[in-house]
């Protein structure tokens, strides 16, 4: 573990641990539960090519990280289409389409999720998902993971007045589950989500599954981890387990 690592480890136990008791744990979907940027990735990158978008060159996934990882559709159509964003939205549609009959084929679940999952149900904590991705994406994503009994709650964030990066959907979990923000914690793997679960007041864990680990500490979050086998996230909650851990929720 690097001199920074540990610094990271030691902020996130100190975040997480005030915390206790937990009454909640948020996450977001893409990237967070399953490994499916690349995924979007491949679908954008081939629709745009079809339409001759960028003079026919293929977007790169520095591209895809600035205009598409975490973003609504609404910005990202704007951000592609942006003298068009009627068709901007049309071809968000359409690409979310492609993307669905490519999950059904390739979806993958971040490594170690299986054992959060186990963590959070073991200790009685409420569970909800909050994304900006449709809810036809959502709950395919959160079904092919053998995840649909497991929330309580989905939050989409086109359902609600703002999308990530605002607040706002966050903030709806918690009115949801009856929760509070200060017993409550967030998964997120884009630096848009992290914003909005920063904004809500809430601890952000950070999962770097695509997205580089230095833009993700921009958006401030309590700790940055490879995924959920990352010791340091497993440092953090059994810190957090010594202090008082959790409320058994009935």
């Amino acid at each position: 573990m690097t001199a920074s690592e540990d610094e990271n480890s030691i902020d996130s136990k100190s975040s997480l641990v005030m915390l206790a008791p937990v009454e909640a744990v948020l996450f977001d979907v893409d990237g967070t539960l399953c490994d499916s940027d690349p995924l979007h990735y491949y679908a954008f990158r081939e629709m745009l090519q079809e339409i001759g978008f960028n003079g026919g060159v293929p977007i790169d996934e520095e591209f895809f990280i600035k205009n598409v990882a975490g973003k609504h559709n609404d910005d990202v159509a704007r951000a592609i289409f942006p003298d068009d964003f009627g068709r901007g939205l049309k071809f968000c549609n359409e690409k979310e389409a492609m993307f669905r009959r490519l999950v059904t084929e390739q979806l993958k679940p971040v490594n170690g999720l299986y054992k959060v999952k186990k963590w959070i149900e073991d200790h009685g904590v409420k569970r909800a998902a909050v994304t900006n991705a449709p809810r036809p994406n959502a709950e395919l994503m959160i079904s092919m993971l053998g995840l649909t009994d497991f929330f309580e709650a989905v939050i989409i964030g086109g359902e609600c007045e703002h999308a990530k990066p605002h607040p706002e959907p966050y903030l709806k979990a918690l009115e949801v589950l009856k929760v509070t923000k200060d017993h409550t914690f967030i998964f997120e793997d884009s630096a848009s989500g992290i914003k909005a679960g920063v904004a809500a007041e809430m601890p952000v864990v950070g999962i770097a599954t695509r997205n580089p680990e230095h833009l993700l500490m921009q958006a401030k979050p309590a700790l940055v981890v490879k995924d959920y086998d990352d010791p340091r996230l497993w440092a953090a909650l059994d810190e957090l387990d010594k202090r008082g851990g959790t409320v058994k929720n009935a």
